[in-house]
């Protein structure tokens, strides 16, 4: 039988809470979690960030094959055919194991779940609303783990059916015939691919002029590039106006925000990723009096404490990126800072991946920011091109990308485009987190061959120059 009174509640068991529960429980604390949902993991492991990466490796293996890529190193094949039935049935065993083994984490830290919906009544005080669970619960502490939501379009409703959002695209039973993307961003980038890749006619619609806003924009340039090249089709500057159901398809209106030229596309698909915001219904936050930004986000001091006292708050509820591991550095700190350890996170250097293939890679400054404040940098880049590895592998596409100060030579950015830059970023977060130079990392060894002799390229670059090249 579950105790009614804890050390501390948090509300929303996804990346930034359960990780939150986990840490509390190991320093000590009696917890409590509260999840709406029949699983842990929030929208990052049931929908998102975890089934998104298996249906993009599901897809990555089947253009391989179907594009002939491995024909020529002497790999032939027969009868190839595809079974979206079981790509999503291995999708969902993944997320299966994955929930089960939070929940085996959970009943190891001894971190009491409450099903339900939950309602902070006052401070020291959660109600569950509904779930098997309901009731009222006390603590000293609280610590909201909400995280967000899609968004959609003024006027544009998201029924997961036609028009779909990142959980209904990692749904689909059969392969659109046509799929129309509406946000050039991380999201609708992934999942465009995705379906891309199993034969969808994919094209992309954004406002904005380039892809990737926020990401360098040399490494965006040459992504786009790659993903034309690949067959996904781009209409960049451009703002939907209406979606509009016909007896086959949908019919989408666009206007160019420059051009002011008005033109419709068909398609049997229309996934809407124009981003998230921030899950704060139900909590009683307007009652309370908790401060929000124009935005929605919840307000927190250094110590992720809201304006009401024993009131905190993580993830994608607050100020920064809306990522789980940003979600999870959040958690972790909050609870370190509240059992009088220095808990802290340096969100200068919080990774932005884009897991496609090849995938984009992003930590620090871009070089656009560095121009913008003024900051006098050096740019050191080399090619996938010119690597052993990368020649021996075929992933050849991209290049690495350092920026360092021009005086001090301290690493300010590196951007990746390539196979695997996604796990090359983090020597060079590392090398940040203890501000190394450009040549700290040159003069490392680097074993022959691998990926990461790039890293090491282009850091000499920035100096005497790349061997290599």
């Amino acid at each position: 039988m579950t105790t009614n009174s804890f050390d501390l509640i948090i509300i929303g068991g996804g990346p930034g809470g359960y990780v939150a529960a986990i840490r509390a429980a190991q320093l000590g604390f009696k917890v409590a979690c509260v999840e709406k949902n029949n699983t842990l993991g929030g929208t990052c492991l049931n929908e998102g960030c975890i089934p998104s990466k298996a249906l993009l490796n599901s897809s990555e293996k089947f253009a391989e094959l179907t594009e002939n890529n491995l024909q020529k190193i002497g790999v032939n094949f027969k009868g190839l055919s595809l079974s979206i039935d079981k790509m999503m049935n291995n999708k969902n065993d993944i997320v299966d194991g994955l929930t089960k083994g939070i929940d085996q984490l959970f009943r190891k830290n001894k971190i009491s779940r409450l099903f339900g919906t939950g309602t902070i009544s006052k401070p020291g005080e959660v109600i569950i609303q509904n779930g098997k669970d309901k009731g009222k619960y006390n603590c000293e502490k609280i610590i909201i783990a909400t995280g967000s939501e899609p968004i959609s379009i003024p006027g544009i409703e998201i029924d997961e059916k036609k028009i779909i959002s990142s959980k209904g695209a990692l749904e689909l039973n059969k392969i659109p015939k046509k799929m129309l993307v509406v946000g050039a961003g991380y999201i609708g980038l992934e999942m465009g691919t995705v379906w891309s890749r199993l034969g969808s006619e994919v094209q992309v619609i954004d406002s904005l002029p380039r892809i990737l806003p926020g990401m360098d924009n040399e490494v965006a340039s040459k992504f786009k590039t790659i993903l034309e090249k690949d067959g996904i089709k781009f209409h960049l500057n451009s703002l939907v106006k209406s979606i509009k159901q016909d007896k086959s398809s949908l019919k989408i209106s666009l206007t160019d925000s420059e051009s002011k030229v008005h033109s419709e596309l068909n398609s049997d698909v229309v996934l809407i990723a124009v981003g998230r915001k921030p899950y704060n219904e139900s909590l009683g936050l307007e009652k309370l009096g908790i401060q929000l930004s124009k935005i929605g986000r919840i307000e927190v001091d250094k110590k992720f404490q809201t304006n009401i006292k024993g009131i905190f708050a993580i993830g994608d509820v607050i100020e920064g990126p809306m990522l789980a591991h940003k979600a999870e550095e959040d958690g972790v700190a909050a609870v370190e800072i509240m059992a009088g350890i220095a808990g802290h996170v340096d969100y200068g250097l919080i990774p932005g991946i884009v897991y496609t293939n090849p995938e984009v890679a992003s930590i620090g400054r871009t070089e656009e920011e560095l121009k913008n404040i003024g900051k006098s940098f050096n740019k050191g880049t080399f090619p996938f091109l010119a690597n052993s590895r990368a020649r021996a592998t075929g992933d050849t596409q991209g290049f690495v990308k350092l920026l360092a100060d021009s005086k001090s030579d301290k690493l300010l950015g590196a951007h990746i485009i390539g196979s695997n830059a996604g796990t090359l970023i983090h020597e060079i977060a590392t090398a940040m987190a203890f501000g190394a130079s450009a040549e700290d990392i040159a003069r490392t060894c680097h074993a022959h061959p691998t990926m990461n002799e790039a890293v090491k390229e282009a850091a000499l670059s920035l100096g005497s120059g790349a061997i290599h090249i």
